[in-house]
């Protein structure tokens, strides 16, 4: 049995919209971080949360921004790059997650895009007790800047082939986290950025599946 629900965040004194899908049981819950302009209405995120969910792995879908900042980035492109507001909303609702009786006691995990994914890892590092595992998908896990070297969360990273300049980033991204963090780096062959090709999308939800499925646990 799969539980859907929308709801309301408050951070900061606004409204985040997000989408809670919760398989019973549930055998962990994922937050994504959206990134590059996208929302919890992405087709590629949302086809990989509903792979997720079939394998009884809950997931948060949230917009980081509202529909007046996201009507202001459609134009200037500037939020979408703000780093430290974007993860300081996903730590927001980290914590507001971690209050809510029904999903405090799932092993958390975070799944980050394009963006999304420094915001996600900056996230981490910030909460370490209680993220257990990042996933960044095309992200640009370069732009946490110093957050990598307190990144303890196992992370796995996962490129497109065609994706040259994302990959070399992600590349020397992995070197910059703790000698002790587990990570992973997987090239999708004959993927692109946004993973268009036929195929390569699953792909991305396989390997952030088993990811998942290996560091979140139900401890409650």
């Amino acid at each position: 049995m799969l539980e859907r629900a929308a709801t309301k965040i408050l951070v900061d004194e606004i409204e985040l919209s997000a989408d809670i899908s919760l398989p019973d049981p549930s055998r962990g819950l994922v937050l994504f971080a959206h990134g590059s302009g996208s929302s919890r209405h992405s087709p590629r995120n949302r086809h990989v949360a509903d792979l997720l969910n079939r394998r009884a792995i809950g997931t948060v879908l949230t917009d980081l921004l509202t529909a007046e900042e996201e009507a202001r980035d459609a134009e200037t492109a500037e939020l979408r790059f703000n780093i430290p507001l974007l993860a300081h909303r996903v730590v927001a609702i980290t914590d507001w997650i971690g209050r809510e009786p029904r999903l405090k006691d799932l092993g958390l995990g975070y799944f980050g895009a394009s963006t999304g994914a420094a915001a996600a890892l900056v996230a981490a590092a910030e909460r370490p007790k209680l993220v257990r595992a990042v996933v960044s998908r095309g992200g640009r896990p370069d732009l946490a800047g110093p957050s990598l070297k307190h990144v303890v969360a196992p992370t796995l990273f996962v490129v497109g082939e065609n994706d040259s300049v994302v990959l070399d980033l992600n590349d020397s991204a992995m070197a910059q986290l703790p000698a002790e963090t587990e990570r992973r780096l997987e090239v999708v062959p004959g993927a692109s950025h946004l993973f268009e090709e036929r195929g390569a999308l699953d792909r991305v939800a396989e390997l952030a599946g088993d990811w998942f499925a290996r560091h979140l646990a139900y401890f409650g």
